[in-house]
């Protein structure tokens, strides 16, 4: 979560630096369009964390299993 506060306070910073010019419109908009797909892909990965520990729970998957599973996510997230 730290990390995106440090996104979100460079974003701010860009907004500010580019005002209206045309180059910087594109600029911004390529940065607010990755901003936004990191943003959808560690989404998923928390609703994937979210079903692993349910499954866990429920007894649908073992210790091991779920250990796998977690590791999976966690190197496949950006936020680490």
């Amino acid at each position: 979560m730290k990390n995106l506060g440090v996104v979100i306070v460079g974003l701010v910073l860009v907004t500010g630096l580019t005002g209206c010019s045309p180059v910087g419109s594109g600029l911004l908009g390529g940065v607010l369009g990755a901003g936004a797909a990191g943003g959808s892909y560690e989404y998923h990965l928390k609703r994937q964390k979210d079903r692993v520990e349910e499954g866990f729970k429920a007894g649908k998957i073992d210790q091991k299993e779920y250990e796998i599973r977690k590791g999976q996510i966690a190197r496949d997230s950006l936020l680490q």
